[in-house]
């Protein structure tokens, strides 16, 4: 098996990193690792890898602190964040999405377990990217399709990917109410567990960079964009 994904593994296990790294050469990829945080970031601007798996628990810069600074680089905004984490406790993962990651898998993980996750990830992600050269507008919100670039007014809303494409569904239908298990299947698949809370995260950042107005909550069933907002 041959692929162009470029993989940086992020843990201050040795052990760890050579596990995984073998595993995931052997399955095509192209992997480079780094012992630490520090490291990471250094790792992300010369290796521009396509996803990270990244430890949470480190010395030092530990993997939220790492996700948080590459979530402040817009140039980075595309490349996918995956955090190991040997907790299993609900606030780990939704501290972990809160801070612009895309999934999480548990430790102790099987090769060939991490091997379909990825895969489903990487796949999940070229399904989701958006092709159009439009720009969809919406009052002050404009929407640049082609660059995953979002505006309210003249100000980038600062949208990472996951919020980016969960906006763009939204807004896919003005006024549809999408349903939460639609939602968890078209952003994340049948293939990976998540739940309700991890859509409430998505949404809270949405509200918080693009204002309250636009994403109506529908109790007990789920959210719409909310067309009356830009209608004139």
């Amino acid at each position: 098996m041959t692929t162009n994904a470029k993989i940086l593994i992020v843990d201050d296990e040795e052990d760890i990193l050579t596990m995984l790294r073998y595993n995931l050469e052997k399955a095509g990829y192209e992997v480079c690792t780094a012992v630490d945080g520090q490291q990471a970031i250094a790792m992300v601007y010369s290796f521009r890898p396509n996803l990270i798996l990244l430890d949470i628990m480190m010395p030092g810069m530990d993997g939220i602190e790492v996700c948080q600074h590459i979530r402040t680089i817009p140039d980075f905004n595309d490349i996918l964040i995956v955090f190991l984490t040997a907790r299993s406790e609900s606030y780990t993962h939704i501290t972990a999405l809160d801070s612009g990651g895309d999934d999480y898998i548990n430790k102790p993980i099987k090769p060939n377990v991490l091997n379909s996750r990825i895969q489903a990830i990487l796949r999940r992600a070229n399904l989701n990217a958006v092709t159009s050269d439009s720009k969809i507008i919406f009052g002050e919100l404009s929407i640049d399709v082609e660059n995953f670039v979002v505006l309210v007014g003249d100000r980038d809303a600062g949208l990472v990917k996951k919020e980016f494409e969960l906006l763009m569904l939204l807004a896919s239908k003005p006024g549809k109410v999408f349903k939460r298990p639609e939602i968890l299947l078209r952003m994340w698949g049948d293939d990976v567990i998540v739940g309700d809370r991890t859509i409430d995260v998505y949404i809270r950042k949405l509200r918080e960079k693009v204002g309250e107005s636009y994403i109506q909550t529908v109790k007990g069933v789920g959210y719409r964009f909310d067309f009356k907002s830009y209608a004139k």
